[in-house]
């Protein structure tokens, strides 16, 4: 007598290749997270005549010890020979990452850079549900204490190698013969930042888009709130430099990123931008400056993927507007 073979009942068909389909972009997401990427892009700012002037953007290493690749990828970074870095935060996640972080950025500390911090280069991440994220900002108190990070040690190493700290400051700086006026904040996603008046005691060189011969005045700050790229748009900003949102994190194919984790909209997640409308070489954004998000060479040491969003870096290239 012949048997029928068994079939399995449609739904747990479904409730399998739904399991298998999650498995694989698991697996997939744990990969993303450490296939690193240079993105390029020219950013049409700079006065008509001048050279090219190229801008190496790092954020969000997230470094903890033991992620040696991390670190000699960064450090390879030098190559590009950059006139300027610019490091938008959150650089570590681990007590004892100071070693590390400081082998990974040892070639660019020979270069003219500035930088601003994030939440987690003043305290070590906390496990969360990820869920969180999903919130227009996933900002809450935490379960337990958070532990202090050596903040101020990596400020005084940035600082001795002659990288301008621009948390809540502005500074002047001369790069390639040109003279650049900065401005930044600290993080507000910890509400500490307070936008520098010009002229004020924050204004160490008397930096601002009026200042004597400044060819290029740039903003720079972590987490990109409104508020924040408002007051550098009001200030005359050509180019705001910003981290913080991953790119998304954990983004959908054709889509793009489902949050910034700050009240930034989810198209400017990271990339190339205008603030507050269409890029300054559109028609009808005329009105806007340039605005850069980066999505980070990395996570949190608790959510240690990506899907569709790889880690990078950028290097931007500045020409005659």
């Amino acid at each position: 007598m012949s048997r029928s073979p068994v079939t399995a009942h449609p739904l747990v068909r479904t409730a399998g290749g739904l399991a298998a389909a999650g498995a694989a972009a698991l697996a997939w997401s744990l990969v993303e997270a450490r296939w690193y990427t240079l993105r390029e892009a020219r950013v049409p700012v700079l006065p008509a005549g001048q050279a090219p002037l190229r801008v190496l953007h790092v954020s969000d290493l997230h470094l903890t010890p033991g992620q040696r690749r991390k670190v000699d990828w960064v450090r390879d970074l030098a190559t590009l020979d950059p006139h300027l870095v610019v490091d938008t935060g959150d650089n570590w996640a681990h007590t004892g990452a100071m070693p590390a972080l400081l082998r990974a950025l040892e070639p660019l500390l020979a270069l003219p850079g500035a930088f601003v911090l994030g939440s987690n280069d003043y305290l070590a991440p906390q496990p969360k549900n990820p869920a969180r994220y999903l919130l227009p900002d996933a900002r809450r108190a935490p379960a337990r204490p958070p532990v202090e990070l050596p903040w101020r040690e990596l400020v005084g190493r940035l600082t001795s190698a002659g990288w301008r700290d621009l948390s809540n400051r502005r500074d002047v700086l001369e790069v390639d013969g040109r003279r650049l006026s900065l401005v930044g904040t600290d993080d507000a996603h910890l509400d500490q930042d307070r936008f520098p008046a010009a002229g004020g005691p924050d204004d160490v060189r008397g930096a601002g888009r009026t200042a004597p011969g400044v060819d290029l005045h740039v903003g720079v700050t972590h987490a990109p709130y409104r508020r924040v790229l408002d007051a550098m748009h009001a200030d005359g900003v050509d180019l705001t430099i910003a981290g913080h949102t991953h790119g998304g994190q954990l983004a959908v194919p054709l889509w793009g990123a489902l949050t910034t984790n700050c009240d930034l909209d989810t198209r400017r997640a990271k990339g190339l931008h205008g603030w507050p409308g269409a890029r300054p070489d559109r028609p009808g954004g005329g009105g806007s400056s340039w605005l850069h998000v980066s999505a980070g060479l990395g996570t949190s040491p608790y959510a240690p993927v990506r899907f569709a969003c790889r880690p990078e870096a950028t290097l931007l290239t500045l020409v005659p507007a």
